[in-house]
């Protein structure tokens, strides 16, 4: 991204390089001028800066003695370009180089002369990492190291030196990248002036503690030394775990969840305290008897735990403060309060803990932690229902359903409650995005107008400006005004894990894929254990085509939820996506999916008809048609489509016949009351194929292709191509369906099919709806040329 010309520049994630030449004042005026051209030759033979700049993803800013160069591609491209500069300047020993790293936020501003430049902390905190170095050295900010430590190449090059004083007192994280060819592996003078000053203070000390530091000190040595370097975790860091429900009743469950996520919440908004995600602490119980293995797992110094006991009226909460590393309990208290009063413990809680952490509260966030939400209490119970069913770990149907139904109605209750109202709209865009709510144009309407509510009624509410970025992207695909919007939310919630995950969302749908990457790892930092999050982030992996790597991610998801049946069976996905069908078999063999859960069906139904073997699957579908749920939708006539493909397969086109009209009838009548739901459209689309309907086919599938098309959504787009190239090889039109083949094979991309897999060589020789193109030479020419694209696992 050239800054020539630019008027403004959006607010952004920049990955920057900042480069400085050391001892450069010292030149003469002539050294100078020439050890700049120098330098700028080095950088500009670098691949990484070519690749970028061509990709006009790289914005250049001179200064002076270096430059600062701002990628928008990855974080691994300041690293790599750093790198390739490290390699050649060893041809160039005059030349004394420093160089510093860090991803963050970065902003248009205009210099003088009305041009456009960058700021923010991107900028600012790669300048003083920079400057912790001397010579030679690489050296990146904890979070830019945190990027790169799930990559293999990178991890054993991270040598973690820990924090270094700055300007103004600023401390900032720093960890060393080197290597034989490029880097410097000594401690920067700076550190070791630090390291200098702290062992004077140990200098009157026993010989007996000097030679216990001494011991500690070659530990310390060589675990920063080690393959796999260790960040250490913050001291100000917690977690809150689930709150136990004592209430005699047991459906006041909700209300322990809502309070444990209300305090959560809270602490959450303080920008100077790590706090961990509530949907990674949910998997533990209350009360474990492991708490340092727990701590070690999130990632945190500090455990909060606590219980709930509600009679009528009357709350009784119990917390409880415990220093992970010794098991030791710092703060404990018991508030005996009404109702009404309930928010008031929320604070006292949050203004506790940030005193024990001894954590920097600023004048905002005191007020914002002892924010009142309502006055009513029966709004404020109503909330806290619907944010029970949010909370849950599934996204399904009726938790939608029951979270709209009561943020409905607290809303309803109390019209000025902007909390309810942002989360209501977020329900209802989610909802409408993964179809797990009718996507009719009145619920993008309810989730447009609550969003717009919350922010009318608190304009700097973090919730209602991530509500309208939601919205914004849901609902209308505006991913440009989304980010804006994500990014004014971070503000008031730097915590949130939710807002760098909708952002990784986003970037996939605008085909940002390694900015969405960057993403992911950022929301796991926060939410380490977040199911939904790794189950996510291994789906891209998979539309990558990059399976090894989904295989890792969805065994993190096992590690947490072992015998979790749909990670099982996206496992067997991939099996199928590269041809091995004994492995996807042995997979999904014990698995017993629920008849509300159609994706790990159909995922079976495939695995059938892939081995030409359907008969097996065919009575269970039809049990599951005799009685079918309504609460299902558009599922029950993609389900028919799957059972008239097994009855092809197994020969019986009669019956096959009969259930794709039978299908046709029921989401002709649902297309109806969701025009836009371009799965819907391509179901359909399928079914005409099958029923040998050409014109309705194509039509359909290219109205798919126009709801939702490749240049909107990165990540859907794929999905009506595909099906266009199935109908196209299905209805005699060879030369459509190899050129829509070869795009898909070229591009990442979502299929349309069971657990949504891409379409792969494998696939192509296995699925029998491209049985009519294997005596094409084209077809065969393009399995060879793209079999090199067969991913192992």
């Amino acid at each position: 991204m050239s800054g020539e010309g630019k008027k403004e520049i959006q607010l952004e994630i920049g990955h920057v390089l900042f480069i400085d030449l050391v001892g450069y004042s010292k030149f003469s005026i002539n050294d100078q001028h020439a050890a700049v051209e120098q330098l700028n030759r080095v950088v500009r033979a670098s691949e990484q800066f070519q690749q970028a700049e061509t990709a006009s993803r790289l914005l250049k800013i001179p200064t002076g003695d270096g430059m600062a160069l701002v990628f928008y591609t990855s974080p691994e491209a300041p690293v790599q370009c750093a790198v390739e500069i490290g390699r050649s300047l060893k041809q160039h020993p005059r030349l004394q180089v420093r160089m510093g790293i860090h991803s963050g936020p970065v902003s248009g501003v205009m210099d003088v002369n009305e041009r456009a430049n960058l700021a923010g902390a991107g900028m600012n905190i790669a300048q003083r990492v920079m400057d912790c170095g001397d010579a030679g050295h690489i050296l990146l900010s904890k979070r830019a190291a945190e990027d790169l430590e799930t990559h293999e190449k990178w991890r054993p090059l991270l040598h973690d030196l820990g924090p270094c004083e700055v300007k103004h007192g600023m401390r900032v994280a720093v960890v060393n990248l080197y290597a034989d060819q490029f880097g410097n592996p000594k401690l920067p003078l700076k550190l070791a002036a630090q390291s200098r000053r702290t062992r004077m203070r140990w200098a009157a000390m026993t010989t007996t503690l000097l030679a216990l530091a001494a011991i500690v000190g070659g530990i310390a040595i060589f675990s920063r030394n080690r393959a796999q370097s260790t960040l250490a975790v913050p001291e100000k860091s917690i977690a809150v775990l689930p709150f136990a429900n004592l209430s005699e009743d047991k459906a006041n469950a909700y209300f322990a969840e809502g309070i444990q996520d209300e305090i959560l919440t809270r602490l959450s908004k303080i920008a100077d305290l790590k706090v961990i995600s509530r949907t990674s602490t949910q998997h533990y119980k209350s009360t474990p008897g492991n708490l340092p293995e727990i701590a070690k797992q999130l990632g945190v110094a500090y455990i909060l735990e606590g219980s709930i006991q509600k009679s009528g009226d009357a709350v009784r909460v119990n917390v409880q403060l415990i220093k992970a590393a010794n098991d030791s309990h710092l703060w404990a208290d018991t508030f005996d309060r009404n109702l009404i009063d309930v928010f008031f413990v929320e604070s006292e809680v949050a203004r506790a803990i940030a005193e024990k952490l001894r954590v920097h509260l600023t004048g905002q966030e005191e007020q914002v932690i002892a924010a009142k939400p309502t006055e009513n209490v029966e709004a404020y119970d109503a909330y806290l229902r619907g944010l029970a069913y949010n909370l849950k770990t599934a996204t399904t149907p009726a938790n939608s359903l029951g979270a709209q139904k009561y943020l409905r109605e607290a809303v309803r209750l109390d019209p000025k409650f902007a909390v309810a109202w942002a989360l209501l709209s977020y329900v209802d865009a989610r909802g409408y995005l993964q179809l797990t709510l009718q996507p009719t144009p009145a619920l993008r309407e309810e989730a447009r107008q609550a969003a717009e509510t919350a922010l009318t009624l608190q304009p700097n509410l973090g919730e209602a400006l991530m509500a309208m970025g939601y919205y914004r992207y849901a609902c209308l695909k505006d991913y440009d005004t989304a980010v804006r919007y994500f990014e004014q939310a971070r503000q008031s919630l730097p915590n949130s894990s939710r807002i760098p995950e909708s952002l990784a969302y986003l970037e996939r749908r605008r085909n940002q894929w390694d900015r969405s990457e960057s993403y992911f790892n950022e929301a796991e930092r926060l939410d380490p254990r977040n199911v939904s999050l790794l189950t996510q982030h291994a789906q891209s992996y998979i539309c990558r085509r990059q399976f090894s790597e989904a295989l890792r991610k969805l065994d993190q998801v096992l590690d947490i939820v072992p015998d979790d049946l749909d990670t099982l069976v996206q496992k067997a996905s991939i099996a199928q996506a590269v041809g091995d069908l004994p492995q996807a078999a042995i997979l999904l063999a014990p698995l017993h999916p629920a008849p509300n859960n159609p994706g790990a069906l159909e995922t079976q139904v495939y695995q059938a008809i892939l081995e030409r073997h359907p008969e097996q699957v065919i009575p269970r579908l039809k049990e599951i048609l005799a009685k079918p749920d309504p609460g299902l939708g558009y599922y029950n006539g993609e389900l028919r489509f799957w059972l008239g493909w097994a009855q092809e397969v197994g020969g019986d086109h009669a019956a096959a016949d009969e259930s794709w009209r039978q299908a046709r009838t029921e989401l002709e009548s649902l297309l109806k009351e969701q025009p836009e739901n371009f799965v819907v459209i391509g179901d359909l689309a399928l079914i005409n194929m099958g029923l040998g309907d050409k014109t309705a086919a194509f039509s359909l599938a290219e109205r798919a292709m126009r709801v939702i098309p490749l240049e909107k959504d990165a990540l859907h787009g794929p999905i009506p191509i595909e099906i266009f190239a199935r109908v196209a090889a299905r209805l005699g039109e060879p030369d459509r369906a190899i050129a829509a083949l070869q795009k898909l094979l070229s591009i990442p991309s979502t299929g349309p099919l069971a657990s949504n897999a891409p379409i792969t060589p494998a696939l192509l020789r296995l699925d029998p709806m491209f049985d009519s193109l294997r005596q094409d030479p084209r077809f065969e020419k393009l399995l060879a040329s793209a079999g090199q694209n067969d991913a192992t696992y």
